[in-house]
């Protein structure tokens, strides 16, 4: 018997890879939801295959929550996935009563209606290890949260409201926290496939803070098969990371880009001032997840980057015509 799997934010770079790697089992039925218009294809892997078992809905959480439900008891998914939320950390800063209103009121608007869907197996909650601020050493799922950004709050706040419906209506619910996901298809404003872009058309890249900060990159696809994971055979209220045991700095990224693709670092990259709250790191033990879903990360930064270069290389003329930077949408 098939299964039936609802992703909301199916447009973002997680949701449509995670929509992709599903598709590829040729076993669920899958709808996907998300407030934006799909964006050209070159941006949702899964347009590639043309899979009738996929169908996407145009429906804002924030405005348009009664017309989601409707459509989900219609469906009536075994699991709902929700990759939805106000991202990006440095513009929140900037609106962060956006932030709030999308990640922790219209999250819990839907989290309060879900719990009354007896069909429903399993809500997957994509959270951020933003919400541990600032760590020193591997982090664990019982970290405590010290978020230091309008949008690590607003995540956070919007877990803990999660984990309170969880221990008080047993709420099916598992969250899961990845490290820094990347592959083909991301987003521009991202800082891998920016820093190929800019490192192809000539355009100068700038490297906020020097690039000392601390990160572990993570292949989307990796991420997609830890989330079925999840889905399927985690317990309720449980929490996992999603992680590689490579850690880097941004600066040795970008120089590792530039190596690949054969020029200079120097030349081609210059200094500029830190973001405001920026976590210096935050580096996730993934230990749980292996053992508890017998998960492992299998694709390594220097393929993951092979692939990404090749992504932007094939579709350089389509992607040059596209957005560089972030749009806010409130």
């Amino acid at each position: 018997m098939s299964e039936k799997i609802a992703v909301l934010g199916s447009n973002s770079f997680s949701g449509s890879n995670f929509i992709d790697f599903v598709l590829q089992e040729d076993t669920e039925e899958v709808i996907g939801i998300s407030r934006s218009p799909e964006p050209n294809s070159v941006f949702l892997p899964y347009k590639k295959r043309q899979n009738p078992a996929y169908r996407f809905y145009q429906l804002d959480l924030n405005c348009n929550l009664a017309k989601i439900m409707e459509v989900i008891h219609t469906f009536q998914p075994d699991y709902v996935v929700n990759f939805a939320a106000q991202a990006m950390v440095a513009e929140s800063w900037q609106h962060p009563e956006h932030w709030f209103q999308t990640n922790v009121v219209a999250n819990v608007k839907l989290h309060d209606q879900l719990r009354k869907c007896n069909f429903l197996k399993k809500y997957v909650h994509i959270s951020t290890p933003e919400v541990y601020g600032t760590c020193h050493g591997l982090v664990q799922e019982n970290s405590s949260y010290t978020p230091s950004t309008p949008y690590a709050v607003s995540r956070a706040a919007g877990d803990m409201s999660l984990m309170s419906f969880y221990k008080t209506y047993n709420f099916p619910v598992v969250f899961t926290r990845a490290a820094n996901v990347y592959g083909p298809g991301q987003q521009l404003y991202r800082i891998i496939p920016r820093t190929i872009l800019y490192f192809l058309i000539g355009k100068k890249l700038q490297l906020h803070g020097g690039g000392h900060s601390v990160r572990s990159f993570i292949h989307i696809r990796d991420v997609a098969e830890g989330t079925l994971k999840a889905a399927r055979t985690a317990s309720n209220g449980e929490i996992f990371h999603f992680s590689t045991s490579k850690n880097i700095s941004i600066s040795a990224l970008v120089q590792m880009i530039a190596e690949q693709l054969e020029i200079s670092f120097e030349d081609n990259v210059e200094v500029v001032e830190d973001r405001p709250g920026k976590d210096s790191a935050y580096l996730l033990d993934s230990s749980k997840a292996k053992k508890i879903l017998n998960w492992k990360d299998k694709i390594n930064l220097e393929q993951g980057l092979e692939e990404t270069i090749a992504w932007i290389k094939d579709n350089l003329d389509i992607i040059k015509k596209q957005p560089l930077n972030y749009i806010h949408k409130p």
